[in-house]
């Protein structure tokens, strides 16, 4: 899948090292053992386009993968946060789908979605120095309240990033009033892990 990959080199070396801390935080989470560094996987999104896995199945059964991803600004903005946010989802896609295929389990484009909007809370989270409910409420504000949509309302690509936005908002709001409201973290990931094993019936059911 070399020409998957054309174009990876210096110029990914920001891009890299993020994806690789948050492929590590993940893993470290949920409690996965790694099949495969993302950083092998990963190129440049075009200009203007936005972050992208692409997968398929080759002939003798194996996938083969490529994320493409914004590139990281200099300077620190808004911007650079969607920047940012999207390669979290870009790891998020990645990770599901490496842990469901070395398990043989199916994964919807739904579940995914909704498992990388939980992802992108919980990774930034635990990049905030002091982490409680003022400061969830806010990171759950930003992510899914001041979103906006690429897609528009309607079609199959919008109402799925829609229901994935809504699904995380409900679900999100429901860990910080369970848990870390009450500083329990410990039961906080013992949730986040089962909300990952679950499919995208049982996700939809816990949001």
């Amino acid at each position: 899948m070399s020409h998957l990959l054309e174009g990876n080199g210096v110029g990914l070396v920001r891009e890299i090292a993020l994806a690789s801390r948050v492929q590590r935080a993940l893993e470290r989470l949920y409690r996965l053992d790694r099949s495969a560094d993302v950083d092998a996987f990963m190129t440049h999104a075009g200009h203007g386009e936005r972050e992208t896995l692409l997968v398929r199945e080759s002939g003798d059964g194996a996938l083969e993968i490529s994320l493409r991803v914004p590139k990281l600004g200099d300077v620190a903005s808004d911007d650079d946060l969607d920047a940012i946010c999207q390669i979290i989802e870009g790891v998020s896609h990645f990770v599901y789908i490496a842990d469901r295929a070395s398990r043989e389990r199916e994964a919807t484009q739904l579940e995914l979605e909704v498992q990388a909007e939980v992802d992108k809370y919980v990774v930034l989270a635990e990049s905030l120095r002091d982490f409680d409910e003022t400061t969830s409420r806010r990171l759950r504000e930003r992510l899914y309240e001041a979103s906006t949509f690429t897609h528009g309302e309607g079609t199959t690509l919008g109402e799925r990033y829609r229901m994935a936005n809504r699904c995380a908002r409900r679900f999100t709001g429901r860990l910080e009033r369970d848990y870390v409201a009450r500083a329990r973290f410990g039961e906080l990931h013992d949730e986040l892990r089962r909300f990952f094993e679950m499919g995208q019936g049982d996700k939809l059911r816990a949001a």
